[in-house]
C-alpha cells in the first residue's frame, strides 16, 4: 500500500510538470491556432538556462528566476522573428516551420553548451525526504514541484479568468478579427501569449532539470505527452490541461510501476519485462482513445474553459 501511495505521488508530480508544458501549448494553439513543435525546445532551453545561471550565481533559486525571465524573453523574440510568419497558414506549414526551429535549437544548444549534458544541483535542504505517512518518506524537492506548480496553476487561472489581459486572451481565442477591430494590438497580444507559453515550458524544464540530466533533445519525448494532455483536456482549455495532466501522469506512472509486476505472475521474467514496458507505454494512448470516443472535443472543450 505504501508503494502504491508513493507511485501515486510520483504520478501527481509528473502530472504537474506535464501541466506546465501543456498549459503553454494549449494557450498557443487555442489562441493562435498554431501547432508548435518547438515548444519542447523551450522546455530544454529553460533547463539549460537554469543550470547555467545557478552555476554562475551559486544559487538555485536565483538561477531559476533568471532562467524563467530569460526563457520568457527568448519566447517573445522567437515569436517576433519567426513564429509571426506562420500565422494564417495551414497546419502543415506550422509543423514544418516549427520542426525546423526544433532542429535549430538543438544545434544552437550544441554550439553554446556543447554536446555533453549538464546537471542542476539542489540546495541541501531539498535533498532530504520528509515523512508523509507512517513508514513513507518522500523527497522534499518532489513535494516542492507539486506545491509550486499548484500555485502557478492558480495564478494562471486568475490571469486568464480575472484580469483584463485574460479577457483579451479569451476574446482573441474566440474571435481575433473582432478583437483587432476594437483597436487591440493583436500582434502584441500574440507576443505576450507566446512568451507566457514559453515561460511555462521553460519553468517545466528547469523544475525537471535537477531530476534528469539536462541534455540536447530532452524536450522531444515529453512534448508528445504534452500533446496527449492537450488532446484529452480539450484544445485551449487550461482547466482541461490541468485535469488531463494529472490523469496522464497517474496512468503513466502507476502503469509503469505495476503492469510488469502483474505480468510476472503469468509470464516468464523476460517476457513479462518486455511486454510490461510496451503495455505501460501504451496505456496513456489507450486512455486517450477511450476518452475521445466518448468526448471527441476532450474533457473540457474550449467553450467551457
Amino acid at each position: 500500500m505504501l508503494y502504491l501511495i508513493e507511485q501515486f505521488l510520483n504520478g501527481i508530480q509528473l502530472g504537474m510538470l506535464l501541466f506546465l508544458l501543456a498549459a503553454g501549448l494549449t494557450l498557443i494553439f487555442g489562441i493562435m491556432d498554431l501547432v508548435n513543435l518547438a515548444h519542447g525546445s523551450l522546455y530544454m532551453i529553460g533547463a539549460y538556462f537554469a543550470a547555467t545561471f545557478a552555476d554562475w550565481t551559486d544559487s538555485f533559486v536565483l538561477g531559476t528566476v533568471l532562467a524563467l525571465i530569460a526563457t520568457l524573453i527568448v519566447g517573445m523574440a522567437l515569436e517576433v522573428i519567426a513564429i509571426r510568419r506562420l500565422y494564417g497558414r495551414d497546419h502543415l506549414h506550422h509543423v514544418l516551420g516549427t520542426f525546423g526551429l526544433l532542429l535549430f535549437f538543438n544545434e544552437l544548444v550544441r554550439l553554446i553548451w556543447g554536446p555533453a549534458g549538464m546537471t542542476l544541483s539542489l540546495p541541501s535542504e531539498m535533498l532530504t525526504a520528509v515523512q508523509v505517512l507512517p513508514g513513507l518518506y518522500y523527497p522534499v524537492y518532489r513535494l516542492v514541484i507539486i506545491a509550486v506548480t499548484l500555485a502557478v496553476a492558480a495564478l494562471l487561472y486568475l490571469l486568464v479568468m480575472r484580469t483584463r489581459l485574460g479577457m483579451l486572451i479569451r476574446a482573441g481565442a474566440s474571435n481575433r478579427e473582432m478583437v483587432g477591430a476594437l483597436g487591440i494590438n493583436i500582434k502584441l497580444l500574440y507576443t505576450l501569449v507566446f512568451g507566457l507559453g514559453a515561460a511555462l515550458a521553460g519553468f517545466a524544464g528547469l523544475m525537471q532539470a535537477p531530476i534528469l540530466t539536462v541534455q540536447i533533445g530532452m524536450g522531444e519525448n515529453i512534448l508528445i505527452a504534452a500533446f496527449v494532455v492537450v488532446t484529452i483536456g480539450g484544445i485551449g482549455s487550461i482547466r482541461g490541461a490541468f485535469v488531463a495532466a494529472l490523469l496522464v501522469g497517474l496512468v503513466d506512472t502507476i502503469g509503469r510501476a505495476f503492469v510488469p509486476d502483474l505480468l510476472h505472475r503469468y509470464l516468464s521474467e523476460a517476457a513479462a519485462s518486455g511486454l510490461g514496458r510496451s503495455l505501460s507505454s501504451m496505456l496513456v494512448y489507450v486512455v486517450m482513445a477511450l476518452i475521445l470516443v466518448v468526448r471527441p472535443e476532450g474533457l473540457f472543450p474550449a467553450a467551457s474553459r
